[in-house]
């Protein structure tokens, strides 16, 4: 709807507010009197790292359409993230720049694509090439980043906000992450087995978040150092999970919650084409990958994950279910979080998108639907 008013509950302060919008942006907020409608209203979730969705591939499609675009924008619209960012995975850098200029076109050609899609994430090529830890990204286009590549992103990306997933212990890592930062492009770990001195040392140039820690690992780790052991002990680090219960198991998903200040998490899907859509095989580039009923993305015949299945909305469901919360406790993970690490605002305010979320919940408060205006 491109006009409207709602009164609902705010999601964290248990407030009666009253919402109006119009073409697109909140026009006013402030207090309701009366019945709330069982209503709740939270800031929309931001998912910063979406591969595809909804059957449509971001990194296959060299001629990504509006069309399609457009689908998996609304397919995640319906499932509670109105704004993501448009990940690309390890491939030949020229051919990452090339599907980034084709769907900036396409999203800078409409309104309904301008709102949804904020920004842009390039996870690779510039990771550890390690078995396990360059999970299914493909060594062999690895390589370390220059100053040229980081120009050339942010000549393709203009002004909009930029993701990029790094290996520090790749050559010339720390001289990347300071001339990313001095072009305005966020620097997160991953994809990694830098030594704690090394990632201590990309903090200090810079480096802010880690993507999707406890996955882009082996399944067996040295119990006395390891990744995880070294990002738990690291200050200034805002590591995004995966709260689908097995990219994250629920024990070490509640340890994480232990070890790490609620601020400094954030959710993500790390969602791929099979995300909001039926059980099938998809693709992510050129690996061909099987999704179950279980939503587990695998490759066929093999044991590890490769990106999910997960819908947002289900990301607060279960990331409630293992922390043992209520859904209002850990939104601000996947909606607030994401936003702040990226320098941006997401929060229901007079001049901000009307892309909030209407929520309901059952007697029991578990939450129910998650609707965007």
């Amino acid at each position: 709807m491109h006009h409207g008013e709602i009164c609902g509950r705010h999601f964290a302060s248990g407030q009666p507010l009253r919402v109006k919008w119009n073409d697109g942006l909140v026009t006013e907020v402030g207090p309701a009197t009366g019945d709330a409608g069982g209503v709740w209203l939270a800031p929309t979730l931001f998912d910063l790292q979406i591969n595809g969705y909804g059957g449509v591939d971001f990194q296959r499609d060299d001629h990504l359409t509006e069309e399609k675009l457009l689908s998996a924008a609304r397919q995640m619209r319906r499932d509670g993230c109105g704004r993501f960012f448009f990940t690309l995975i390890t491939d030949e850098w020229p051919k990452l720049m090339a599907r980034v200029r084709q769907a900036k076109a396409v999203r800078d050609a409409n309104p309904e694509l301008r709102a949804a899609l904020a920004g842009w994430h390039i996870e690779g090529p510039f990771l550890s090439p390690e078995v396990g830890f360059k999970g299914a990204h493909n060594p062999a286009v690895m390589r370390d980043a220059t100053e040229a590549d980081l120009r050339e992103l942010r000549a393709v990306t203009g002004s909009d906000p930029v993701l990029l997933t790094l290996a520090p212990e790749r050559g010339g890592s720390l001289e990347a992450i300071r001339c990313a930062l001095s072009l305005g492009i966020v620097v997160s770990l991953g994809h990694t087995n830098a030594s704690a001195d090394t990632i201590r040392a990309a903090v200090a140039a810079g480096a802010r978040g880690f993507t999707h820690l406890g996955n882009g690992i082996p399944q067996q780790l040295d119990r006395h150092d390891n990744i995880l052991w070294r990002v738990f002990d690291t200050p200034g680090l805002m590591p995004s999970l995966i709260p689908d219960t097995h990219h994250v198991s629920p024990i070490l998903f509640r340890h994480m919650h232990r070890a790490l200040p609620p601020e400094r998490i954030y959710y993500t899907t790390d969602a791929m084409s099979a995300a909001g859509a039926p059980p099938g095989r998809y693709t992510i580039g050129t690996i061909e990958l099987e999704v179950g009923a279980d939503q587990i993305v695998r490759q066929p015949g093999k044991p590890n994950f490769a990106g999910s299945a997960l819908k947002p909305v289900d990301g607060i469901t279960r990331a409630a279910q293992m922390l043992g919360k209520s859904w209002r406790e850990v939104w601000p993970h996947f909606s607030q979080r994401p936003a702040e690490l990226m320098g941006l605002r997401n929060e229901i305010a007079a001049g901000q998108p009307a892309d909030f979320c209407m929520v309901k919940e059952d007697q029991a408060g578990t939450l129910v639907s998650a609707r965007i205006p």
